[in-house]
């Protein structure tokens, strides 16, 4: 190790100098390691007595490689970007390249895995990502970036999940869907906003924690209707239309938790939370506009240019689910309401469907990285210190969801026995509440040993 410095940019120096003059950054001693072949403990492997560490399969520490890694004072730790070249050179970052290939493959393992054992492949996948994460096996080295990547599966989740939106379905049980999904949601956050006040947590944390347990997997409770061929039932149909609310709210839950995670006061809480509306209004109405006069036209040609080959059909599918999220973030709004407006404003043509058929496969894999993701963040320790606490947490929960959910469909004038069938149904935490946890991670919403709660509860649950 020894101490250098980052250049900032291309020109070297002068980079470096204007930056720091301008104030835009400031002078600190930082440790360049180097990862070259046979600069780590080079005595210990010259003698054999260094032993085999099964880290050192998934490390690239010990390949012909002159990346760099730069560790400051507090033990950050940063990856070089851009190096320095006389001229123009090709840059790989096979560290990255070997994180991705381990994230898969592990990904892939625990799928197939979970699948045979009939359970779901989501929490395949959270534990894939447990197993190879800082509290596993640390096999993981550069976890800002794998994440970063794996941001791309919370766009293309929303994109597919707004494809798939129908205000067909929703009217068939329309009432009990809607005014009952709401008043579900709206109580429970109002029970977890009170009980955190009683319990001295902040309110904020209270009714996200209520919106987030409000949240059913809509993709597990289909699957086990269509097992059971329930999906014409009077309970499933109620089922399936709660859960079409639910995954509506979704897009507008993100945009209520910025608000959640300011340090303001109620009152300017309420000016943020207005202009939010303001600026959600100008661009929804802006969106329902451009579904109206453009994208229906846009699809067309698109099929017509792709008469062929889908590759160009399914490039500017993905183009337009980017474009609308990354337009949506620039707002203040988020990634995630622009990626499920885009998925809505198409499923409003007669295109939907083909265009959720090619985005499928790379919502799938985008999805497992993302879901893996989050399990590289569920602490193994953790979750084995605190299993009591967990399983009692996901009693409580289904316990709690199963009586609301049935009082409320019972408020419906349904019988007691389809009330019931709907508030087991809706009993567990769905997939998009790991979207909606990690959102709230990033915006201080919740921190700390809340947050793996929620995490490993949701998990158990499914």
């Amino acid at each position: 190790l020894h101490s250098s410095f980052l250049c900032l940019g291309s020109d070297g120096g002068a980079s470096f100098n204007s930056s720091v003059a301008d104030q835009q950054a400031e002078i600190e001693t930082v440790a360049k390691v180097t990862h070259e072949k046979g600069k780590r403990n080079d005595t210990q492997e010259n003698n054999g007595t260094r032993p085999f560490q099964l880290q050192d399969v998934f490390s690239l520490e010990n390949e012909d490689s002159d990346d760099m890694t730069l560790i400051d004072k507090k033990n950050n730790v940063f990856v070089m970007s851009n190096k320095k070249s006389k001229y123009p050179i090709l840059q790989v970052d096979l560290r990255l390249i070997s994180d991705l290939v381990v994230i898969i493959v592990f990904a892939a393992i625990g799928g197939i895995v979970f699948s045979c054992l009939g359970q779901p492949v989501i929490v395949g996948y959270l534990l894939a990502g447990s197993i190879i994460g800082p509290g596993g096996l640390k096999f993981i080295s550069e976890m800002v970036q794998v994440e970063t990547v794996a941001q791309f599966g919370v766009v293309f989740l929303l994109f597919a999940l707004g494809l798939e939106f129908s205000m067909t379905k929703l009217k068939v049980v329309g009432p009990v869907a809607v005014l009952g999904g709401l008043f579900q949601i709206v109580l429970l956050m109002f029970l977890c906003g009170v009980t955190a006040l009683l319990c001295g947590a902040r309110l904020s944390e209270g009714i996200f924690v209520g919106a987030f347990l409000s949240m059913s997997s809509t993709a597990v409770v289909v699957k086990f209707l269509v097992e059971r061929n329930s999906t014409s039932s009077l309970h499933g149909q109620v089922t399936i239309g709660i859960l079409i609310f639910q995954d509506c709210v979704v897009g507008l839950l993100f945009a209520l938790l910025p608000v959640l995670g300011g340090n303001s006061g109620l009152l300017q809480g309420i000016i943020s939370m207005g202009k939010l509306l303001l600026i959600l209004s100008i661009y929804l109405t802006a969106a329902s506009l451009l579904t109206w006069s453009f994208v229906p036209r846009f699809l067309k040609l698109m099929i017509q240019l792709s008469s062929q080959t889908n590759e160009l059909y399914q490039l500017a599918a993905v183009a337009f689910c980017l474009l609308s999220a990354w337009c949506s973030d620039k707002l203040g709004l988020s990634l995630e309401l622009g990626s499920f407006v885009a998925g809505v404003m198409l499923s409003t043509t007669e295109f939907a469907q083909h265009t959720l058929e090619q985005v499928e496969p790379i919502r799938n894999l985008f999805a497992a990285l993302f879901l893996s993701s989050i399990g590289m963040l569920i602490n193994v320790h953790f979750l084995w210190n605190h299993v009591d606490i967990l399983l009692a947490s996901v009693i409580l929960v289904i316990v709690v969801k199963t009586a609301i959910a049935a009082i409320v469909v019972k408020a419906f004038r349904y019988n007691i026995k389809i009330s019931f069938h709907v508030g087991v149904l809706l009993a567990q935490i769905g997939e998009f509440a790991f979207v909606l946890l990690s959102r709230a991670s990033n915006l201080h919403v919740i921190e700390g040993k809340m947050y793996l709660l929620l995490l490993g509860t949701t998990a158990l649950s499914l």
